[in-house]
This record gives C-alpha cells, sequence and structure tokens, in this order.
C-alpha cells in the first residue's frame, strides 16, 4: 500500500463551503482524508480495484472498489472482535439484535473469524454523499462497539 493523495476528477461534489468535479475514487479518498485519525492512510490498486486503509480511533477501517463501472462494488468494513469469545451464543444474540436496529446501512458480520462492521453498495446511482455516510457509518459504529464487545465477550 502507498500513502494516499487525494485529487479531484469528475462529479460534483460540495463540501459545504467549495463545490468541485469528483470521481468515485476521489470521492472516497477525500472522505477518508477527513475521516482518517491515524495520518496514515494507505492505498493499493491492482487489477482487481482499489483498497484503502486507514484509522479511526480505535478502530481500522477499509474500504475497497472492485472498479469504476457501475455494476462494481464499494465495500467498507472494519474489525471489532476477533473470535472465539466466550459466551459466543450471546454475542452472535446480541448482534443480530443491533442489526435490527442499529447500524442503518451497516451490518455486523464474521468472516476470517473477525466480526466486522460492514457495508456494501453497487456504483449504480450513487453518489458521494452515499460513499461518505456509508464510510462514516461502518467507522463509527466499529469504534463505538470495538472496546463494548472485546470488554463484554474475553477471547475464549
Amino acid at each position: 500500500m502507498s500513502p494516499l493523495n487525494v485529487a479531484t476528477t469528475g462529479e460534483t461534489i460540495s463540501t459545504g463551503t467549495e463545490t468541485f468535479e469528483a470521481s468515485h475514487i476521489d470521492v472516497v479518498e477525500t472522505v477518508i482524508a477527513s475521516l482518517d485519525q491515524g495520518g496514515n492512510a494507505m492505498v493499493s490498486h491492482d487489477d482487481d480495484g482499489y483498497l484503502w486503509k486507514f484509522t479511526y480511533g480505535s478502530v481500522t477501517v477499509y474500504v475497497q472498489l472492485t472498479g469504476i463501472d457501475d455494476e462494481d462494488t464499494l465495500t467498507v468494513w472494519s474489525p471489532v472482535l476477533k473470535l472465539p469469545v466466550q459466551n459466543q451464543p450471546k454475542l452472535m444474540e446480541e448482534l443480530l439484535a443491533m442489526n435490527c436496529g442499529e447500524t442503518f446501512e451497516a451490518c455486523f458480520g464474521i468472516s476470517n473469524h473477525e466480526v466486522l462492521a460492514l457495508a456494501s453498495r453497487i456504483l449504480a446511482d450513487i453518489n458521494p454523499g452515499e460513499i461518505s455516510r456509508l464510510m462514516t457509518i461502518v467507522a463509527t459504529i466499529a469504534d463505538e462497539q470495538d472496546d463494548v464487545l472485546q470488554e463484554k465477550y474475553p477471547a475464549a
């Protein structure tokens, strides 16, 4: 991964005080620049698309863009808790309950023995505000829940 450089070309987005043209890639990088609290955001680009990594509070957030066409996907995720944990059935019940009413467009899921906060959306008709919202929701939920869940459900 290489350090993040924010650029601006493509669609129109507004920061509240200024409007400029930006592509989906540029929108992602602009949002990361506003959310990154570690000062070490990174980006990687290969044939499979783009992958960004940044720090928000106590979590690491990943953003993947599989390409730039309408059928490509924007996925945002952040690891929250390593598995296995004590009282894992109770954890699963709590995560499902949170998915039902507390996670907005995001959800909790499990991948590679980790609980993740995540959201995914195809690029068709996506706008800069939706990109920003998905990234902000995942980062915020992960940061709010990681310490709470790690304390409630210690490693098994």
